[in-house]
């Protein structure tokens, strides 16, 4: 399960989700990667189901994930009364802006990358591209 060690405050604001990603917007450690198309968070077991879809997938081959949940996110309990303080942690998310490489395999042929991201894509929120890297 991905979550932080430490976090230096326990409780986050929610923060704003516009424009599009400036980093990790490449495929730089892999062959192919799952591009995210949308702003939206992604939960710690969303990014373990897409993990798992790739890995049992490609038998063998490398995975790279490139979204880390760092963000906390809180939640009141049901049917309290307004007020009384910012709920518990109820969980994790990663900040995901467009543009941003989530996945990345490595090792594998082309169709097996493919059907894998594929899937993947189908355990995420949000609308994904498959992207190859860049010849440089």
């Amino acid at each position: 399960m991905l979550i932080p060690k430490r976090v230096k405050h326990r409780k986050q604001q929610r923060g704003r989700m516009t424009g599009v990603s400036h980093r990790g917007c490449e495929v730089d450690f892999g062959d192919f990667g799952l591009q995210a198309l949308e702003p939206a968070w992604i939960t710690n077991p969303q990014i373990e189901a897409a993990r798992v879809a790739i890995s049992r997938h490609i038998k063998k081959g490398r995975i790279w994930v490139r979204i880390f949940p760092d963000k906390p996110y809180t939640k009141k309990p049901t049917e309290s009364r307004m007020g009384k303080g910012k709920g518990p942690v109820e969980g994790w998310v990663a900040v995901v802006r467009p543009g941003r490489v989530l996945f990345e395999v490595g090792g594998v042929d082309k169709e097996t990358a493919l059907e894998a991201l594929r899937l993947a894509s189908h355990k995420l929120p949000i609308k994904t591209r498959i992207v190859e890297r860049s010849a440089e």
